[in-house]
């Protein structure tokens, strides 16, 4: 078994700028993780970047490429630079408070070689984790760890080699559910996904459901996911659930339209390329407890 400092970190972390002092602390935790020191980029997106410690790489990028994009930018870093053998992404306003997390992380890709991603735990500052923070369907027990079929965009690491394999997240979603884009498509690789309890990120507890730009982007990229990722007779089953599911939520009008508009503007609009997962991955997800309709 190869020994576990041999797995290089790289961090991510996508910045706007407008949080300063909850980056530092980021960094600090980061830099203070047990094992060898992982390599910090931080991406600006269209925005100059605050002081930086000497040793982060900074990256602006002329313009707000979105979240898929900007981690692109990040992660296509670190593979050009040989910096790191698992990629991780994390929120700027978010914090690690164990030192071992980092070790944790080594340990679970250096048992499973085909471990392609792990997924934190994403707790608030009283240690609760939200509802729609854990990867699974059901009356999940946010302690349990085990295999998912998704994870969580603000804390989790990608084993480098899965991003080599199954391509980059997709640059077009600039928001919103490029995550399972790319978990489907590193299952359908034959990767496995971990939710791990025990890798937590403390991060502020916030609605996602606070700008409209969520709910016309969920709208979208859900046609655009099924379009891209699920065989033809998934496509109108996958989209009539989660139309149906959505009319059932208490979501405000200004809210409901612009879903509307967003789930319009993914049939009208095209997101290439289309490689429908195998019917076995279908079946393994459904054994998983998540079949890709729900």
């Amino acid at each position: 078994m190869t020994d576990t400092t041999d797995l290089k970190i790289g961090v991510v972390i996508l910045t706007m700028g407008d949080r300063p002092r909850e980056l530092n602390a980021l960094m600090a935790s980061v830099t203070a993780q047990d094992g060898e020191p992982a390599t910090i980029v931080v991406v600006g997106q269209g925005t100059p970047l605050p002081p930086l410690p000497p040793e982060v790489v900074p990256l602006e990028l002329p313009e707000n490429l979105g979240i898929p994009g900007g981690r692109n930018i990040g992660a296509r870093w670190l593979r050009d630079h040989d910096r790191a053998d698992l990629v991780v992404v994390l929120d700027d306003d978010g914090l690690l408070p164990r030192t071992d997390t980092f070790q944790l992380l080594r340990d679970a890709f250096n048992t499973n070689p085909r471990l392609g991603i792990v997924s934190f735990r994403i707790t608030d500052d009283t240690g609760q984790t939200q509802r729609r923070h854990v990867p699974r369907l059901g009356a999940a027990d946010p302690l349990r760890s085990g295999p998912v079929t998704t994870y969580l965009g603000g804390a989790h690491a990608i084993r480098a080699t899965v991003i080599n394999e199954v391509g980059p997240f997709p640059d077009p979603f600039f928001y919103a559910h490029e995550e399972t884009d790319f978990a489907w498509r590193a299952l359908d690789a034959g990767w496995d996904i971990h939710y791990r309890a025990d890798a937590i990120l403390r991060h502020p507890r916030t609605p996602a459901t606070r700008h409209a730009v969520f709910y016309r982007n969920t709208g979208r990229n859900r046609v655009w996911l099924a379009r891209r990722r699920l065989p033809a007779l998934l496509i109108p089953l996958y989209l009539t659930t989660w139309a149906t599911y959505t009319l059932t939520q208490r979501h405000p009008a200004w809210g409901l339209r612009a879903w509307w508009a967003g789930f319009f503007e993914g049939l009208r609009v095209p997101c290439p390329p289309r490689r429908p997962m195998r019917w076995c991955t279908v079946w393994r997800m459904t054994r998983l407890g998540r079949p890709p309709i729900i």
